[in-house]
């Protein structure tokens, strides 16, 4: 996963450092057993786990080489652990969020795509929408069945919206936190507004509400180095990226850039003030 250079302030420096888990065919004991905790952490929000509410069969299955990651991640998504904390006990579209960013790694972008997961809740029921995601072309185009899913939207995606950059950020409130602790007082949906009216949200720097400068304005005149690098390809054994290449790119002319590089499948790593 790629940093961004205020990473620490934001709260994301854990992530944006982190290598991407995979179990591959040669796995010791040691990595499945690191592999089933990082699932566990992306799926459950970074909550706590305690022994008795594992999945000791799907763990088990894993293990064996029964079934993939994706399978595993499939079954801690569909269990009554999950369901409980993250569907029964929220608002609907709540809920959506917290699916994309758990099973996808990022945040819906726009309200039609929020619209047709509710409509598949309507028809096919919770189960069906789990599936929609792990059974998504996307998902197997970034984590594939071995690739336990991560945080994407901390770096812009080739081919995906940029307003999943900002709005990342309003699911994601620091690593010290979970979702479960913030379901208490954070039942309601956090990004109805921006995908109704289709805006950007601006980056919050962590809990004290300060925004991270250049995103809401005030910053014309000014200039930003970009850097940027091809998308990763992923593979089952190998993941491999192209050269970095950087931008200065004055304030006018920043969205209008980035949605270029984000049309032609480049990957914006970092974004600061030159």
């Amino acid at each position: 996963m790629t940093s961004l250079a205020a990473a620490q302030r934001l709260g994301i420096e854990p992530y944006s450092k982190q290598a991407v888990v995979e179990l591959r065919p040669d796995a010791s004991e040691a990595d499945k057993a690191t592999v089933i905790r990082a699932v566990y952490r992306q799926v459950l929000g970074n909550a706590y786990v305690m022994e008795s509410e594992r999945l000791t069969v799907p763990e088990s299955q894993l293990k064996q080489g029964n079934i993939s990651v994706r399978e595993f991640v499939r079954q801690v998504a569909k269990s009554e652990l999950y369901r409980s904390r993250f569907f029964d006990n929220c608002y609907r579209y709540r809920a959506i969020e917290l699916n994309f960013k758990h099973l996808l790694g990022r945040a819906p972008e726009s309200y039609e795509e929020m619209m047709a997961h509710s409509q598949l809740l309507d028809e096919g029921g919770y189960e069906a929408e789990i599936d929609s995601y792990l059974d998504s072309e996307e998902y197997q185009s970034n984590f594939g069945e071995w690739i336990v899913p991560y945080y994407r939207g901390f770096a812009t995606q080739g081919l995906q919206k940029m307003v999943g950059f900002t709005r990342i950020f309003q699911l994601y409130r620091g690593y010290s936190s979970s979702d479960k602790a913030q379901i208490g007082g954070g039942k309601q949906p956090r990004l109805n507004r921006e995908v109704i009216q289709n805006t950007s949200s601006p980056i919050y720097i962590g809990s004290t509400g300060t925004v991270l400068a250049g995103t809401s304005g005030g910053s014309r005149g000014r200039f930003y180095r970009v850097r940027v690098t091809q998308a990763p390809k992923i593979g089952r054994m190998a993941r491999i990226r192209r050269s970095n290449m950087e931008y200065l790119i004055p304030y006018e002319q920043l969205s209008e850039r980035l949605r270029q590089i984000n049309r032609q499948g480049g990957q914006v790593t970092s974004i600061t003030p030159a």
